[in-house]
């Protein structure tokens, strides 16, 4: 085992703070306690695949909310849990009683009775997600004051309208380990690019997550799109500020084929106007389906005049010695397999398969860390005696 190696690291940070706080941003989050994320990730990973268990609850539950569609993140949040040693309940909201006009408040205590962490993804509707994680924050640390939970659970952002932390925290361990060690990545070009889609609004929070972290590690971060696809702005000036502290740089422009020349990570990856998603929040909290239908078929129509942006082979050779490492969170839209025209060609994708689906494993062990050093107050004391004891997580 590697165990040391990562027990030595995590002594040089400074994560402190993160003890029995929530995980919403990553841009509220120091360097070093990103880096302790990174660290811890990488040591429940060495320690599983030396069949040791890394089980720091004996019992406890984790509460699952996912208002929107999942897989990678839903089963990476169950399987971080599990590893853990918690339970995990998905909380289904047509079969509790918030269909029948709970609050956020009761609904939020009555869940956590005896919950450690809380995971929500709610990526839906601008102005929406985020705010409502905070009020489920503010609501348990409520109950928890009053006496009501004997313990006040964490909450992990598991995607939101602002942010997917999970994500973009997989994909930027995945970099590290491709690169060599998080001291290789700056200066470093990143091509954050649109691409197209057939689908309609997908959210935002995927670019806005790489653009908002990668900055933080000193990344000449590009943001293309069309005009008319911009992001939030008040992410946009976190990725300006993170650029300025760390001496990288976050530009912008219209032009994937500006964005991949010799970029040395490329990200091609659709989603909806930031206008037009707040058009759609707009609707929906007016039930007008009409508007709705209507408002999908005009973005429809804009993206489809932008077929060309897409992720071809002749595009990767403008790239850095046409090697770039090809990002995607999954699932891609394929042209010619999961779509007739997308955001990647299927050569691009299929030479690029095993990378991908790596990137993606981080992910269950980034949660896990994320629990850990909220949870143990010293986590490097709690995982040299994980490594002392060596129970086995199986035995053959």
């Amino acid at each position: 085992m590697n165990l040391k190696t990562y027990t030595d690291k995590l002594e040089q940070l400074d994560f402190s703070n993160m003890h029995l706080k929530d995980f919403l941003l990553t841009w509220e989050h120091s360097p070093e306690e990103l880096e302790a994320v990174f660290t811890l990730a990488d040591a429940l990973r060495d320690m599983r695949e030396n069949n040791i268990s890394p089980r720091i609850f004996d019992s406890g539950l984790a509460v699952s909310n996912f208002r929107d569609n999942s897989t990678r993140t839903r089963f990476s949040f169950a399987s971080a849990c599990n590893m853990l040693g918690l339970t995990v309940q998905d909380l289904d909201e047509g079969k509790s009683q918030i269909a029948h006009g709970e609050t956020v408040r009761e609904t939020a205590n009555m869940i956590s009775f005896m919950a450690d962490v809380i995971g929500i993804r709610d990526d839906m509707y601008i102005g929406k997600g985020n705010s409502y994680m905070r009020e489920v924050a503010d609501s348990v640390q409520q109950g928890f004051d009053a006496g009501i939970l004997e313990q006040r659970p964490t909450l992990v952002n598991l995607q939101c309208d602002i942010d997917h932390p999970t994500q973009s925290m997989a994909d930027l361990l995945h970099i590290i380990h491709e690169f060599g060690g998080i001291e290789n990545l700056k200066g470093k070009k990143v091509a954050m690019t649109w691409a197209y889609s057939p689908s309609y609004g997908k959210p935002l929070s995927v670019p806005q997550g790489v653009v908002g972290l990668f900055t933080r590690m000193g990344m000449d971060v590009v943001l293309a799109h069309p005009e008319g696809y911009e992001i939030m702005s008040e992410v946009e000036q976190v990725a300006l500020k993170n650029a300025e502290q760390t001496g990288g740089s976050f530009t912008k422009t219209h032009s994937m084929a500006e964005a991949f020349q010799d970029a040395d990570i490329v990200y091609p990856k659709s989603w909806a106007p930031y206008s037009a998603m707040e058009k759609r929040t707009e609707l929906y909290s007016a039930g007008d389906q009409a508007g709705i239908d209507q408002l999908e078929l005009e973005l429809l129509a804009q993206n489809a005049q932008h077929k060309d942006w897409e992720c071809t082979e002749e595009m990767m050779q403008l790239t850095k010695d046409g090697q770039a490492l090809y990002l995607h969170c999954l699932p891609a839209d394929i042209s010619g397999v999961s779509c007739q025209q997308g955001e990647v060609v299927a050569s691009v994708f299929d030479r690029y398969r095993d990378p991908l689906y790596k990137e993606a494993s981080y992910k269950p062990y980034i949660i896990a860390a994320m629990i850990f050093l909220a949870r143990i107050k010293d986590p490097v004391a709690t995982l040299n005696r994980l490594a002392e004891q060596a129970n086995q997580r199986f035995r053959e």
